[in-house]
């Protein structure tokens, strides 16, 4: 409960910082769905040029992105960490964070929410919606709930990757780190990962694993046959990765102290 009333309060804080400047929070959402088009527009170009990408249709690829977008939408707006390492490390503003009641991580998260990044992940769900009704696929009584199992595991493996080489940010004094590489490496999560070659796909897989924010779950409703049982370790990739990084993390936070002066 001390928890729950956090969130509620600085979604309170948030809601009543950003209407008292509303046109700046509208752009922000018009913005991010706008990038969000990009990205589908140039999916929707290349199968101007052709049937299929590998053994997948543009309706198939169209579904893949929309649910990559789903998780990706809630992983931002709760994981904005993007700023740690300057802001946290260098200016030392983690010293006032470790002197809060909350647990240090989950205070970080709620100072950098972005609950405007929600757009996106309802955007790929209507997506989904579009491509399903399109793709005629069958729908069973479980299907919301393996379909709500497979976006919380993604959300986990997103957290986990993320939070892992945020959390390097202790042991070196750069001021960006990894996480650039990172957001170009994800946006692979979005395509099938058959089209990779094998190298690659390993990578994506169970290394850096973006295939499990992206492809992985969504051939689960694609190709159930094939992929519905592989799809199913997305939560068990999603809880590995996830307890790996807080590890790391907390490891980090004891090794941290502060700033000086």
């Amino acid at each position: 409960m001390f928890y729950l009333s956090l969130v509620s309060d600085y979604l309170k804080n948030y809601m009543k910082t950003r209407l008292a400047y509303r046109s700046d929070f509208w752009i922000e959402v018009l913005s991010d769905l706008l990038f969000n088009g990009l990205n589908l527009f140039f999916i929707l170009v290349v199968f101007q040029h052709t049937q299929r990408i590998g053994e997948w249709n543009e309706q198939q690829v169209l579904f893949i992105y929309g649910y990559f977008m789903v998780p990706y939408g809630i992983f931002i707006t709760f994981f904005n960490l993007w700023g740690f390492s300057e802001r946290y490390i260098v200016k030392g503003e983690l010293d006032r964070i470790l002197t809060r009641p909350a647990y240090n991580l989950i205070q970080l998260m709620l100072e950098n929410m972005d609950p405007s990044s929600l757009f996106s992940a309802l955007t790929g769900f209507l997506i989904m919606v579009y491509s399903w009704t399109h793709l005629g696929l069958s729908l069973t009584w479980y299907d919301p709930l393996i379909f709500v199992l497979l976006v919380v595991g993604s959300i986990m493996i997103y957290g986990g990757v993320y939070i892992f080489f945020t959390s390097l940010a202790f042991f070196s004094d750069s001021p960006t780190g990894i996480l650039p590489l990172l957001w170009n490496l994800q946006n692979y999560g979005r395509y099938p990962m058959t089209i990779y070659n094998k190298l690659l796909g390993f990578l994506l897989t169970w290394v850096l694993p973006f295939g499990f924010v992206g492809f992985y779950p969504a051939a689960y409703f694609l190709d159930r046959e094939h992929w519905g049982r592989f799809a199913l370790l997305t939560p068990l990739v999603g809880i590995g990765f996830l307890t790996i990084a807080l590890l790391v993390w907390n490891f980090g936070i004891k090794r941290y102290r502060g700033a000086g002066s």
